[in-house]
């Protein structure tokens, strides 16, 4: 169950630039590295319920309805194009301070978390992946299953953090340069827009 082939492909898995990691990364650049670990927990918690849906078996409705994956798909398009379009107009996002209010936290793991919710890609992945590493036979799959997702989400939210306090690294050098936040920040903007029109194509 809990084999190297596992902890090596969950490795490969996390480490693959997407939604939760350029999020996690301009979080750290942007508010520091504390609010990127709020970050990192929000996109981390969006994957339970994919998780939960894969275990369930309510994944196999998302890839037999149509309607189903698509209304959730574009109600994830919908939100990585606000997520761009807020990104592009906001000026201030580059904050001074390393300590987050107890508002903007909650901000942060909000949309960390519904980043990942409204993606049904996730949920047909699990479906496909987790399975692959329970034991053949045993007596308590489900059991192993949410075992497997454990460590996955231990994983995912380890590299997540590394992600966010690495870009906090660079911080200062973007805080004291008017030109790379304004350059960042069409660059982040365009990368959301980008995932979410990937998105958009997605096919079950």
């Amino acid at each position: 169950m809990l084999s190297l082939n596992f902890f090596i492909t969950c490795l490969i898995v996390v480490l693959i630039p997407g939604t939760g990691v350029i999020f996690t990364v301009s979080t750290g650049l942007t508010a520091g590295k504390r609010a990127s670990v709020f970050a990192a927990l929000g996109c981390t918690a969006g994957i339970i319920p994919h998780l939960l849906a894969s275990i369930l078996g309510l994944s196999a409705l998302l890839h037999t309805s149509a309607l189903a994956f698509d209304m959730l798909k574009y109600a994830g398009v919908a939100y990585l194009l606000y997520v761009a379009y807020a990104t592009w107009r906001d000026r201030s996002a580059f904050a001074v301070s390393d300590t987050p209010t107890l508002s903007s936290a909650r901000t942060l793991m909000w949309r960390g978390l519904l980043m990942n919710i409204l993606n049904p890609k996730l949920t047909i992945f699990f479906l496909a992946f987790l399975p692959q590493f329970v034991t053949p036979g045993s007596t308590a799959p489900a059991l192993q299953m949410l075992v497997l997702s454990a460590v996955f989400m231990v994983m995912t939210f380890a590299v997540f953090v590394m992600y966010g306090l690495l870009a906090n690294v660079f911080r200062r050098a973007v805080i004291e340069s008017p030109r790379v936040q304004d350059w960042l920040r069409r660059s982040f903007a365009a990368a959301f827009a980008g995932l979410g029109l990937n998105l958009a194509l997605a096919q079950r």
